[in-house]
């Protein structure tokens, strides 16, 4: 993206650095986030940097001691966080050259921590960039619009006004989209006309998954797929009375050799590690609502902010 520098790009030796970072990691220190956090304070560290911040959400005490450098755990602490503050942005900014934000998973969100905070360091002419991990974000998002094919985007969770609104302006893009999860049955609350290429699950009477029959018919648009687009899972996948409809559907787009598949959210990849897919998927991505903010609009608010002119 034009505009936008890569820490890569940028001299650190001796220099005072801050890294926001996705510090909520649902999947331990296999998952994503962590290992993106894990890998910018490594690179830091090798490029000489002189000093070394974190800052992130609802960090846990363990991620701070296997980092090894200065973190603020749960900036949210600061009421102001949440506010996209000036003032809370000076403050945080004081003593650093260099703002890396290396947070994709909450780059939709107005925090001050990622707009006002590298705004604020720009207009000091300071640093301001992207991280090694957001990068690769945005390169590996981009091939879903980009390659040819027929594409389909799974959609589920508990989150259904936030999920279902990323499903209706991204079902333009998509030949088909499923909903799972408690989509089927809330989308009725909210005022969404519903698009035709939309496909909602039948759930069992307990509404903890997929029925019988939406399981078969998931996995017959997955086969017919050249790109897949997964966000969130099919039901209560933790309880072994739930899972089948989460398991088989992660099955069969797993096992789709020919589909370049992409997955987001924390459930989504907790799901496929306990099932041992992991690695048939092309990419794993550490946000969930990023991701399909991402490529329902082409860019996020945290990367405008660090935009140079």
């Amino acid at each position: 993206m034009k505009n936008i520098k890569i820490i890569s790009e940028v001299e650190t030796e001796g220099k005072q650095v801050l890294v926001r970072a996705d510090l909520e990691v649902e999947a331990g220190e296999s998952g994503q986030r962590f290992l993106a956090a894990k890998e910018i304070v490594s690179y830091l560290e090798s490029k000489g940097a002189g000093r070394i911040k974190v800052i992130g959400h609802e960090g846990r005490e363990w991620v701070a001691e296997q980092l090894g450098v200065e973190t603020i755990r749960d900036i949210r602490e600061d009421p102001r966080e949440e506010e996209n503050s000036e003032q809370m942005a000076r403050e945080l900014a004081e003593g650093f050259d260099i703002y890396v934000n290396e947070a994709f998973a909450t780059s939709h969100r107005r925090h001050t921590s990622i707009c006002a905070l590298p705004e604020v360091m720009a207009n000091q002419e300071k640093e301001v960039c992207i991280g090694l991990r957001f990068a690769k974000e945005m390169e590996m998002l981009s091939q879903v619009l980009n390659k040819p094919g027929r594409k389909l985007l799974a959609v589920s969770g508990i989150k259904v006004k936030d999920k279902l609104g990323y499903a209706v302006r991204l079902a333009p893009r998509f030949d088909k989209v499923i909903l799972g999860g408690r989509i089927p049955a809330e989308y009725s609350k909210y005022d969404y006309k519903i698009p035709n290429n939309f496909m909602l699950a039948k759930l069992r009477e307990d509404m903890l998954d997929l029925d019988e029959g939406t399981i078969e018919m998931f996995k017959s648009e997955i086969e017919k797929a050249d790109v897949i687009v997964v966000a969130g899972v099919m039901g209560k996948f933790e309880d072994p009375a739930a899972e089948k409809g989460t398991k088989e559907i992660m099955t069969a787009i797993a096992n789709n050799g020919r589909a370049y598949k992409v997955l987001g959210g924390g459930d989504g990849e907790s799901a496929i590690v306990k099932y041992g897919l992991r690695d048939k998927f092309d990419w794993v991505s550490v946000g969930g609502g990023a991701m399909l903010e991402f490529l329902a609009a082409g860019t996020l608010v945290g990367l405008e902010a660090v935009k140079t002119s």
